[in-house]
């Protein structure tokens, strides 16, 4: 068991990885005095595989558990499900000192972490991510929200959880498509900081398919001490450094949310990081060849190469109301090389056209 501490002046906590940690998380807990009334927010596939387990060493620790489901999948992060999630808690929430436990992936875990930070101006409450891309991203940094028509992720609020538990033996009920999504998040943070990582994935990542947990392990681990660092100095990305983090995710976020969320969260942006690298090439950051490295990379995994059956006018449309503008200016991560990136403004709506283009 590893781990990694993000360190903030006031909300730090510990992200733990190891693999089968379960029966670790009580005694965690207690340390952290969150009380002994928790809520898990799950849908009802993670409970099956994975919160009857949960549910069952809590309550031998003596904690009273209480479950609320939502359905799986993207349209869980709405502001009908964060009500509905809401008034259920309140009804509940009598004579009780409350944490809120977020088990399951991206989708529960900024759902959850929405919910708690909101309800009652904020309620403690813990990630345990049960996808690879969960445990590598979204359960780390704060970061909840909702969607709207309009886009992913516009409504939310900082709100760090009091710790994060990535149990590795967990992904190894994911399936080939889950996985894939999870490595595309870890290439970005290979191409952001870190070309070991990318390299490993360029030699390894069929281990990773196959559910080896020394692969997986090395993976999550890598992924974590880099966003907890990031985070560490730009916790609420006001100084440009968190930025970095939106590798293909501009562009991404746009194509997933145009597909009607037929794309999943890592399809989209490896078509985004595609987008990105194209961009970084006719901007001439980045050289053909590195190009090729990372697409090829992005096929070798099985992550898509074509945006299918989406009008380029409908992403660009999505795109311009991405959080990530600036004064009516785009905000684009372009890579220099792998392992480097920089921050661009105003990228001109002809090369981002090209780029989509050359996808298409």
């Amino acid at each position: 068991m590893t781990t990694i501490r993000l360190k903030l002046k006031n909300n730090g906590y510990p992200i733990i990885i190891g693999h089968d940690i379960f029966k670790d998380i009580p005694r965690c807990l207690e340390r952290l005095s969150l009380g002994k009334d928790a809520i898990i927010i799950s849908h009802p596939i993670i409970e099956r595989l994975h919160g009857v387990k949960l549910f069952a060493i809590l309550t031998k620790a003596g904690y009273s558990i209480k479950v609320f489901k939502v359905p799986e999948g993207e349209q869980s992060k709405s502001a009908l499900y964060a009500l509905r999630l809401i008034e259920s808690i309140a009804a509940y929430d009598i004579n009780r000192r409350i944490f809120i436990i977020a088990l399951g992936g991206g989708v529960v875990g900024d759902l959850a972490g929405f919910v708690a930070a909101i309800y009652k101006r904020g309620v403690p409450y813990i990630q345990v991510p049960t996808t690879l891309l969960a445990q590598i991203d979204s359960s780390i940094g704060g970061k909840t929200a909702i969607d709207l028509k309009y886009g992913k992720n516009l409504v939310g609020a900082f709100c760090q959880p009091k710790a994060v538990f990535a149990d590795t033996k967990v992904l190894s009920t994911l399936s080939s498509r889950q996985i894939r999504n999870g490595l595309a998040e870890a290439i970005k943070y290979g191409v952001i900081k870190d070309l070991v990582l990318f390299r490993f994935l360029e030699n390894n990542y069929e281990y990773i398919f196959k559910h080896n947990h020394q692969a997986m392990t090395f993976v999550v681990k890598r992924c974590a001490k880099i966003k907890a660092d990031v985070v560490t100095v730009d916790e609420r990305e006001t100084k440009g450094i968190r930025t970095i983090l939106n590798f293909g995710h501009t562009l991404g976020h746009a194509i997933e949310a145009a597909s009607g969320f037929r794309y999943h969260h890592g399809e989209a942006v490896a078509l985004g990081m595609r987008v990105a690298g194209r961009i970084s090439v006719l901007k001439g950051l980045l050289s053909l060849k590195e190009e090729k490295r990372l697409n090829d990379l992005i096929t070798n995994i099985g992550l898509p190469q074509k945006i299918g059956n989406i009008k380029i006018s409908k992403i660009i449309e999505l795109m311009c109301h991405d959080k990530k503008f600036v004064a009516s200016r785009n905000r684009f991560v372009l890579a220099s090389r792998i392992g480097q990136v920089k921050v661009i403004e105003n990228i001109s709506i002809g090369i981002i056209v090209q780029a989509i283009e050359s996808i298409s």
